[in-house]
């Protein structure tokens, strides 16, 4: 009975926090923001303290530095970035239709061979696929668009979230104190260890990734911008900041920047192959050098499960739950992995006949 009220109290404590974010998701962005703006600050803060300057002078010194950062990055990128979205947008049914034309004229004997239809069965096929394809990326760029602008129109966002931050950032270390002397003394020792399980694989991988994908946006932004394509410093950076969502932000970017080059560029294929090289040198360096030395593989969250929580969370509680995608996965992953260990040491595993099979199994071992 007592495992069964254990379990029921964890699942009536799901259930709530499920309905808690179902219900308040539409205002919930500017504290979630707050949360992981002072947890992603908090060694900063730390750190600040070690040298001899105090809780609130460092906390006020760290938000202060960030905010000036983000303005000013805001006023340089958000004029540019708007433009050439609004661009984009605009040319896009124009870009569709020569990259259509582009295909048919120089490949379209082959894919008449492959496909055994005539010419206009290809040209009609392609530019129906395309044309989809093209439909749909102008609702999302629209979607980003309105959204974005919808975004940085609430004021709450820019006003609530400093000061969320702010508080958190101060009060971080006394109220995880609090919490912990809440704990249960039979357990406290077990769920210090899972937290920091947790901790680690959060820590690891959002402050780890953030980074990467800073670096990425970068150079694919750098990279591009120097070839003179058109879009390439919008398509660039937002390659990078989706590459949060493993093979996404790359494969976008890749597309789209493809698409683009083969109808400015074509038949200059030296400057179509120096677009493809841009990605390819950016996943060379965060396949090998940049994953491995910021993230590793200490975070425990397979792409797939990333993915599927990502996508998940973002269909049932907007953008709020693509932010708080990361932690709950990475939390769901403990836990699931200490229930697993703790079903492979239970009789439930071994058997009711076999109380010392562990036991047998190490000294097997």
């Amino acid at each position: 009975m007592t495992l069964q009220r254990r379990i029921t109290f964890w699942m009536i404590a799901l259930a709530g926090t499920i309905l808690f974010l179902w219900v308040f998701s539409p205002i919930l962005l500017p504290f979630v923001a707050g949360m992981a703006l002072a947890y992603l600050l908090d060694p900063v803060a730390d750190r600040l303290e070690s040298i001899g300057m105090n809780r609130l002078w460092a906390t006020i010194t760290i938000l202060i530095l960030f905010l000036l950062i983000f303005v000013l990055v805001l006023v340089l990128l958000l004029p540019v970035l708007g433009n050439q979205l609004a661009s984009l947008i605009a040319a896009l049914p124009d870009y569709v239709s020569q990259l259509q034309t582009l295909i048919v004229d120089n490949f379209g004997d082959k894919l008449r061979r492959i496909s055994g239809f005539g010419s206009s069965d290809v040209k009609s096929s392609l530019g129906n696929l395309m044309t989809q394809g093209a439909g749909w990326l102008a609702n999302l760029l629209k979607s980003i668009w309105s959204g974005g602008q919808a975004l940085m129109s609430i004021v709450a966002l820019f006003v609530v979230t400093p000061v969320v931050a702010f508080y958190l950032l101060l009060d971080w270390d006394r109220m995880t104190a609090k919490v912990d002397s809440w704990l249960p003394r039979e357990h406290r020792d077990l769920v210090h260890k899972l937290v920091h399980e947790i901790d680690v694989a959060v820590a690891g991988f959002v402050r780890g990734q953030v980074s990467v994908c800073l670096i990425l946006g970068t150079f694919y932004a750098v990279g591009l911008a120097v070839l003179g394509l058109k879009f390439g410093l919008l398509i660039g950076i937002g390659a990078g900041l989706i590459s949060f969502i493993p093979y996404i932000g790359a494969t976008t970017g890749f597309i789209l920047s493809l698409g683009v080059a083969l109808v400015q560029f074509w038949p200059e294929w030296h400057m179509i192959v120096a677009v493809l090289a841009v990605f390819g040198t950016g996943q060379f360096l965060e396949g090998n050098i940049l994953q491995p030395k910021l993230v590793g593989e200490r975070v425990g969250l397979h792409p797939v499960w990333l993915m599927f929580a990502l996508f998940a969370f973002g269909y049932l509680f907007g953008f709020v739950g693509m932010l708080v995608a990361v932690p709950v996965s990475a939390a769901i992953g403990v836990l699931a992995r200490f229930a697993l260990a703790q079903y492979l040491t239970s009789p439930l595993y071994y058997g009711t006949n076999a109380p010392h099979a562990p036991a047998e199994r190490e000294s097997d071992g």
